[in-house]
């Protein structure tokens, strides 16, 4: 089975500030704010949400093909990839930029401040879906270059190829038509709870009439799991009790490719979106996207304890 992991590709680059923000910023010097913040280190983590997903799609025995865009910076990632068995044929590298990069900065208080270059994400990464057999292609679209995310729902229904729609953060970037378009006929649209709300206000459409365009609405709720709806049906799945949370970055992402590593198993929904909150819990565990591991033993006896 070909599975297509469209999104992005990026370096986070995470720093902890060791004091408040509050303390050197001024309320009413705002208007000519001047700082500079002394970080006591930085850690470099692989992350982007096509990299995020492939990775957990990986560790479940799959052999995801990530269609992304990636700066001349690419090196280091591309080598981890390789480590980890995933092909970097089909990512796109563009010679005159950096690969995009979250610069994280945290303080004591767990307040945050980012700065993200989108850097070669700008540019599309436009794979060609003619070279892939459409009964043996499924696709996600998560965010990444927003012009992808316009076009491959087009090229996946002309080709009759599978697709599954995670706009997640690009959703302030759609248009109404545009982002209906991208839903009528996808497999699954897949959101957070604020996301779904932002999609009935964009669309103008509530929940069950978006379900006669898509069929299946996954919601993830974070700690709280996640909801499979159909026009039939709306289940629960819980997310798996954990004794300690370290970092819940990436688990939304490691949630699709466990769910993507279900459905080409020829597994049911349900069936599926539990296999995406087992992969979410090993995420949480570790701090950083890609730094959880675990055997297929390990995996499917925490898939039975939670079942």
């Amino acid at each position: 089975m070909n599975i297509i992991v469209s999104g992005s590709m990026a370096y986070d680059r995470i720093m902890n500030f060791p004091g408040y923000f509050s303390d050197h910023i001024l309320p009413d010097k705002i208007h000519v704010l001047n700082v500079c913040f002394q970080v006591d280190g930085m850690k470099e983590k692989y992350g982007g949400t096509a990299g995020n997903i492939a990775y957990a799609l990986r560790m479940l025995g799959g052999n995801p093909i990530i269609c992304a865009t990636i700066g001349h910076d690419y090196q280091k990632y591309f080598k981890w990839l390789q480590k980890n068995g995933i092909s970097t044929e089909n990512i796109k590298i563009i010679a005159d930029e950096f690969t995009a990069g979250a610069y994280i900065t945290t303080d004591l208080s767990d307040n945050q401040i980012t700065g993200f270059n989108p850097g070669a994400m700008k540019y599309p990464c436009k794979i060609d879906f003619d070279k892939f057999a459409p009964p043996e292609t499924i696709v996600i679209v998560s965010p990444g270059n927003f012009e992808d995310m316009v076009e491959y729902p087009r090229d996946c229904k002309a080709r009759g190829i599978d697709y599954i729609l995670d706009p997640g953060q690009s959703l302030p970037m759609w248009d109404k038509n545009d982002l209906m378009e991208a839903i009528d006929g996808c497999r699954i649209l897949i959101v957070n709870d604020y996301e779904l709300s932002l999609v009935i206000s964009k669309t103008g459409l509530n929940k069950n009439a978006l379900l006669k365009m898509t069929g299946t609405i996954i919601t993830t709720l974070g700690e709280l799991g996640s909801q499979v709806s159909s026009l039939e049906s709306e289940i629960s799945i819980p997310a798996v009790k954990l004794e300690k949370v370290v970092d819940p970055t990436g688990a939304g992402d490691a949630y699709r490719g466990g769910l993507l590593s279900g459905l080409v198993q020829g597994k049911d929904i349900v069936q599926s979106a539990k296999m995406g909150s087992v992969s979410a819990s090993y995420a949480v565990e570790t701090y950083g996207t890609q730094e959880y591991s675990f055997t297929l033993e390990e995996y499917h006896q925490r898939l039975n304890d939670s079942l």
